[in-house]
């Protein structure tokens, strides 16, 4: 720009740019070469336009040049704008969790609209998302929901698979999905079931229904609605699972753990899910649980002493003691890993949390009627089936068994029962004492006495016995007449 030009005249497209000075300190340029350009490249050349619409904009842009710049917006103000803002913004997003909101999908980030969403979206219990909605009406293939907010919600009636159809009024626990803008409603899944999955609302914690379709290293490939995913082994059960290849082809409700569509990364969990519901259920089972109670469960794992049995959330021991009336010690032959059994609750610690169960309390005792099989005096054969120290035990049948006493093993002194008897052998054994009420028969092997092998008649009431004649000779010792002196006699 020329520097006798006025100011705000704008330099034609025709003169060329006006170089910088040159510096004092730069030295001269050899002769015969050409100078190095200094300052930006020059424009190509143009010819000018000469109509009046190139006139009006050069006019324009020297009133913009010359146009005073505004004056700065104060602090105060901005601060004051900035404050009414975000309170606006507050009273909007009143009671939703902004995380929540936030959608991430590939390449962008996307803000769902909420708004429908009822707020304090927690259930009785506190469960994070899950809230009390009423049945209003059943159409088709839909159950629709008041849930206090200004959409109506609806649930999938497939959802109450294996239950009556809910009526008009029930109270039901549900999850929020997402909301469906273009219907206005609340897409919401039951408590626990599992939803229709797609990437698009495919996120952690979500529960889904997936297919097992093959073993992999690790675990399982599972498909979920068509989206291909993965299961560690460990996540497949709570306890640990020695084959995997038995659930091919199991529908099995999962629990989502990592979902990247980006990466078409897909990962589920049985045994969260699982940890999740036994946790929910152990709550309830405690505040029901009393002794005396009757309950069904499912055996978990068999030892040595007993099995562990889920009352649903709660294990129970269930002693080999309790399990039957006759005395085994092959917990194995009794109850397996996966069976459903009727127990009554023994006892209830809560303090240890402790909870011990009997099978065999519910069947019928063999003790109850015992008296009617057996009496005293009645000679029964029998097995030996332990020995003490202190005697013997035989069994008289199944679920009955007698102990013979160290004593009374012998007519002689007996220093060791395993002098006389062995386990598993066969003996004729005398009853001497029954007690129902304690659970015990007293036995004997010794032999009767001489004057007891012959049984004595039983009296009969109707032909009495004859009365004993009446003694005449007084008896020595007696009050009558003494007998005389044999020495006196004799003179």
């Amino acid at each position: 720009m020329n520097e006798n030009a006025p100011i705000g005249r704008v330099r034609s497209l025709t003169e060329p740019p006006v170089a910088p000075p040159r510096p004092a300190d730069m030295p001269p340029t050899p002769s015969g070469l050409a100078a190095p350009p200094v300052g930006p490249a020059p424009r190509p050349a143009f010819k000018p336009r000469t109509d009046d619409g190139d006139e009006f904009g050069r006019a324009m842009a020297a009133e913009v040049r010359q146009a005073p710049a505004p004056p700065p917006m104060s602090t105060s103000f901005k601060r004051q704008k900035d404050d009414e803002v975000e309170a606006e913004l507050e009273a909007l997003m009143g009671g939703f969790d902004a995380a929540d909101m936030v959608v991430n999908t590939p390449g962008r980030t996307r803000v769902e609209d909420r708004s429908h969403v009822p707020k304090g979206n927690v259930g009785q219990e506190g469960t994070p998302g899950v809230q009390q909605a009423r049945v209003v009406a059943v159409r088709g293939k839909t159950v629709f929901l008041d849930l206090g907010a200004k959409s109506e919600g609806i649930v999938p009636l497939e959802q109450f698979e294996g239950e009556p159809v809910p009526d008009k009024g029930t109270i039901i626990e549900v999850v929020f999905d997402r909301y469906d803008p273009a219907e206005g409603l609340l897409l919401m899944s039951r408590k626990g079931a599992a939803v229709a999955a797609s990437w698009e609302n495919l996120r952690k914690g979500l529960v889904v229904e997936a297919k097992v379709t093959k073993v992999n290293k690790g675990g399982v490939d599972v498909e979920v609605d068509g989206i291909r995913g993965f299961m560690p082994i460990s996540q497949l059960e709570i306890g640990r699972v020695e084959d995997a290849s038995t659930y091919i082809g199991q529908k099995l409700k999962v629990l989502v753990t990592e979902a990247n569509q980006r990466e078409k990364n897909l990962v589920v969990s049985r045994r969260d899910l699982l940890e999740r519901e036994r946790e929910e259920m152990k709550v309830k089972t405690w505040a029901e649980l009393e002794e005396g109670q009757t309950r069904e469960g499912t055996i978990r794992s068999v030892k040595d002493f007993g099995a562990f049995v889920d009352l649903g959330g709660v294990d129970g021991l269930l002693h080999v003691a309790d399990m039957s009336w006759v005395r085994t010690s092959d917990v194995a032959s009794l109850v397996h890993v996966g069976q459903r059994v009727q127990v009554k609750v023994l006892k209830v610690d809560r303090e240890t949390n402790k909870v011990n169960l009997g099978l065999k309390q519910l069947m019928s005792s063999p003790w109850d009627d015992i008296e009617d099989r057996f009496a005293r005096g009645q000679s029964v054969s029998g097995k030996v089936t332990r020995l003490m120290d202190f005697g013997a035990f035989v069994e008289l049948e199944p679920g009955i068994e007698g102990l013979i006493h160290i004593s009374e093993l012998a007519a002689g002194r007996v220093v060791r029962a395993r002098d006389v008897v062995k386990a598993g052998d066969p003996v004729e054994v005398r009853i001497l004492k029954i007690e129902p009420e304690a659970k015990r028969i007293s036995l004997s092997l010794r032999p009767l006495p001489a004057s007891q092998t012959t049984a004595a008649p039983e009296p009969d009431d109707d032909n009495p016995p004859p009365p004993k004649p009446e003694r005449k000779i007084p008896l020595k010792g007696g009050l009558g007449d003494k007998d005389p002196d044999p020495f006196t006699a004799k003179t």
